[in-house]
């Protein structure tokens, strides 16, 4: 059976465009957390790890700490990353993962 963090760095192996757990990544001091983008999205979102506010990845791919972020009503990235281990606990728990 794979641990949660096992599964984590799998899943971080592969292409952003197709990975589906939330990632870390720190440019110019600032750390954000990327949501994977679902299939209907035309891109993917940078929620800063502790502040309730993102901005369009691909405006983070090109500015880093310059890029425009938008305040979020309810997520940050830290909640991102607590939301995707419960699932990935409760499909390990469930059976999904062996």
């Amino acid at each position: 059976m794979m641990d949660i963090d096992a599964i984590f760095a799998a899943d971080h192996e592969r292409p952003p465009a197709e990975r589906s757990l939330p990632w870390l990544e720190t440019r110019d001091g600032i750390t954000v957390i990327v949501e994977p983008k679902p299939h209907w999205a035309s891109d993917m979102r940078a929620f800063r790890a502790e502040a309730r506010e993102y901005c369009a990845y691909a405006d983070w791919t090109a500015n880093g700490a310059r890029a425009r972020f938008f305040g979020h009503i309810d997520t940050s990235g830290d909640d991102l990353v607590r939301k995707a281990r419960r699932l990935v606990a409760r499909e390990i728990t469930d059976g999904h993962w062996a």
